[in-house]
């Protein structure tokens, strides 16, 4: 399959400089793009690969516009990586894709789910009893969608996902553990997109909450009674403890762990491996790690932490001492 160019600025703007009729049969970085591929070149610190590119074209923005059309075919767009992903948008939407059932024939669906006439649901997939998939929404192979749980509209659930899942909740009982019964369930919005094994519990008494437009990465988990805020993307293997509450507009790196019956405000961003252990109510980017290291310098520097807050009290008794000097 091959798009011209010429289609392409016609569908999403940004200004051209070549060759309009110029065929392209894929997208590529710019160190692999081939004569009849598109690349772009969306941040500064990469601008030395784009002179020896060989893409047929490179999205880029004013400020490499010279640089560009020295080079050859260019179009020029104030977001380059934002214009990218709308062409990955185009190139999917232009596919020849076969014809295949809406619901395949190996999955589950029971009789009292609600499933929308137009939501695709994979093989082997299994939508149980009171579960509700909206409109448009498309479920990969083998995802679980547990009891009453909700998917909103145009939501994308890849291989593997399981939503309603029972919470981790126990209570101790003279040396066992006797289970709480999980009696919510997940409410998931609209144009929202869970990678592939992601997990996310069920309620243990309200529901588990995904607002619209949340995009969740592979092997998630998020647990009970969380609650995600619109436009939160969140990296893969990171972990969210059960009733923490996370604003919108969030980002959480990989590998990253937030504690429970945590808040993190609007607008938080969270660096990836950091831990969370304190609710964040002031937007901005916070990390929370030890420094890899040499493991025999970083063992001294993890033995002198076990010492900071006695040093701390030392210091303090050092400045009481030296007051009565100081104000003299």
């Amino acid at each position: 399959m091959t798009l011209r160019l010429a289609f392409i600025v016609e569908a999403l703007g940004g200004e051209l400089y070549g060759d309009a009729n110029l065929q392209i049969d894929g997208l590529a970085s710019l160190e692999s793009a081939q004569p009849a591929q598109l690349s772009f070149l969306s941040h500064p610190k990469y601008q030395h690969l784009l002179s020896a590119s060989n893409a047929g074209c490179v999205i880029v923005s004013p400020q490499f516009r010279a640089l560009a059309v020295a080079r050859g075919t260019c179009i020029v767009t104030d977001q380059p990586y934002l214009y990218y992903a709308k062409v990955t948008q185009l190139w999917r939407k232009t596919l020849t894709a076969p014809t295949v059932p809406l619901i395949h024939s190996s999955a589950v669906i029971d009789p009292q789910a609600q499933v929308h006439s137009s939501a695709r649901i994979g093989p082997l997939c299994v939508v149980e009893a009171g579960a509700v998939v909206g409109a448009h929404t498309v479920l990969k192979s083998r995802v679980t969608l547990g009891e009453r749980c909700v998917v909103g509209e145009r939501c994308l659930i890849h291989a593997g996902v399981v939503i309603g899942a029972d919470g981790f909740g126990f209570a101790p009982n003279a040396g066992t553990w006797e289970k709480i019964e999980q009696l919510g369930a997940v409410r998931i919005g609209n144009d929202v997109e869970i990678g592939a094994n992601t997990c996310i519990d069920r309620g243990a008494l309200q529901d588990t909450v995904i607002e619209d437009g949340v995009k969740l990465d592979n092997l998630i988990q998020i647990g009970h009674n969380v609650h995600i805020g619109q436009h939160t993307a969140m990296a893969g293997c990171a972990g969210v403890a059960g009733s923490a509450t996370i604003g919108a507009r969030c980002t959480v790196g990989g590998g990253a762990i937030v504690l429970g019956h945590l808040t993190l405000a609007d607008g938080v961003h969270i660096s990836a491996a950091s831990v969370v252990t304190r609710s964040i109510h002031k937007p901005g980017h916070y990390t929370g790690m030890f420094p890899l290291d040499d493991n025999a310098a970083w063992e001294k520097n993890a033995a002198s932490l076990k010492h900071l807050a006695s040093l701390r009290e030392r210091i303090r008794a050092l400045e009481a001492q030296l007051k009565p000097h100081n104000s003299n």
